[in-house]
């Protein structure tokens, strides 16, 4: 009898591990049940859409032809019940789905702002299909926003909206941007772009209540008094995990769903994959969650080899890494790069890593090589960790030198000396290593 896969969820991790399981079984029924009724999308693209670079059709990885090519079945509903005993999935709808494997990748939510006049018409957030196209019609006659938290996300959203020639407040609770994942020097780049834009930034500004009138957003006021006039609040406070399911279910959850070496949960037969999977790290056993397409991709991948069945096959997760923009400047942040706890952010940051966080004292350097901001962060004998921003020369060296651990012992004094030729030395030792690798 063929075998029976149910995927909930959408994204990269259900996709990949759906592609996966149907390159190695033809026969095998594969349901997709997706709550959202877009579809596959790639939710990086979505500030990119915002800013007016990509048209809608460029989100869409999948055409109708390939879910029909690769067989997939998928059905626009909401799984609200997982009963692992009778191997079932029931539906909104009321359907039943019977399964043999199945793979949870709810991914994960927004964290909702929570002060008065959080229900107003005008507080938007930059989490799916549908608040982007919420975000893009109210720009239109909006004339100005304040834009809330750290992260990634927040700065997508300032940009979006200032493509829109949105006039934009942005907040922060402290005095320097990502202030745990980025440095003050590289915190102080990014804001100094953006004030190029004609964004204002508000310091220690924290938000106490947003102001109504008839319903809509017609203003913000912060804790100390100050009150601003605005036709948007947008909100990037993090995200959670959608455990809810899950624990329902009778899973072991932590922060997210807690899987084995093999993406399995408590429950042999239901696996997790992507956002909402909290695997264990082999090297410092601690459990992190990422939430990063690259990683939901490589967990989906794992997770389908592991659900089509024979031998299994462990995930081990590779350098934490991220190609983004922020402030027109193209940044690469890979490793443990992170400082601890960003006020700013109440949950990891979508497009960020929990191994960013909590680096403690390390060896740090930080140089300007042309048009290139580097900073690289030490380990005992390995480069842990690098930010590169601007020129991406040195991008895919690091990378590969960090993904690897390889021991840079022989270089760490001349790399951490003042004015040390940090390009060159990074350059010359790569070259080296990868001969001696063939």
């Amino acid at each position: 009898m063929a075998q029976r896969h149910v995927m909930i969820g959408s994204g990269p991790a259900a996709m990949t591990a759906a592609e996966t399981i149907r390159g190695l079984d033809a026969d095998a029924g594969i349901v997709i049940v997706s709550a959202e009724g877009h579809g596959y999308y790639s939710r990086p693209g979505l500030a990119y859409y915002l800013a007016k670079e990509v048209p809608e059709e460029g989100l869409f990885p999948f055409s109708p032809q390939d879910f029909a090519r690769l067989d997939l079945h998928l059905l626009h509903d909401r799984a609200v019940r997982v009963s692992p005993a009778a191997h079932r999935v029931t539906l909104e709808s009321g359907q039943e789905l019977a399964y043999d494997r199945l793979l949870i990748a709810t991914g994960s939510r927004a964290i909702p702002v929570d002060v008065p006049g959080a229900r107003l018409d005008g507080v938007t957030k930059l989490d799916d299909m549908d608040d982007v196209r919420d975000l893009i019609r109210r720009s239109r006659t909006a004339k100005a926003a304040v834009v809330i938290g750290g992260g990634i996300t927040a700065i997508e959203i300032v940009e979006g909206l200032r493509a829109h020639k949105v006039h934009v407040h942005y907040f922060m609770r402290k005095d320097h941007y990502w202030s745990d994942v980025l440095s003050d020097s590289e915190s102080h780049i990014v804001e100094q772009g953006l004030r190029t834009q004609g964004v204002e930034i508000h310091f220690f500004a924290k938000l106490a209540q947003i102001i109504g009138q008839d319903g809509r957003v017609v203003g913000v006021e912060t804790e100390d008094g100050q009150r601003i006039a605005c036709d948007l609040v947008a909100v990037a406070f993090g995200v959670l995990p959608q455990v809810e399911l899950a624990k329902a279910a009778g899973l072991d959850c932590g922060r997210g769903i807690l899987v084995d070496q093999y993406l399995r949960s408590s429950d042999d037969d239901i696996f997790a994959a992507g956002d909402l999977a909290e695997v264990r790290d082999a090297s410092s056993e601690r459990r992190t969650v990422e939430v990063l397409w690259s990683s939901a991709v490589a967990k989906g991948r794992i997770a389908g080899l592991n659900m089509a069945g024979g031998s299994l096959h462990a995930y081990e997760a590779a350098a934490p890494l991220n190609v983004t923009r922020l402030a027109g400047l193209k940044f690469t942040i890979m490793g443990t790069v992170g400082r601890g706890k960003d006020s700013d952010l109440e949950g990891i940051a979508r497009g960020g890593s929990e191994t960013w966080h909590g680096l403690g004292d390390a060896a740090v350097v930080e140089s300007q090589i042309g048009e290139a901001h580097v900073r690289l962060v030490f380990g005992e004998s390995t480069i842990a960790g690098a930010v590169v921003m601007g020129d991406q020369a040195l991008s895919f060296p690091l990378q590969e030198i960090i993904a690897a651990g390889a021991d840079v012992s022989g270089i760490m004094a001349d790399l951490q000396a003042p004015s040390a030729p940090v390009a060159e030395l990074v350059d010359h030792f790569w070259r080296d290593w990868k001969a001696h690798l063939v």
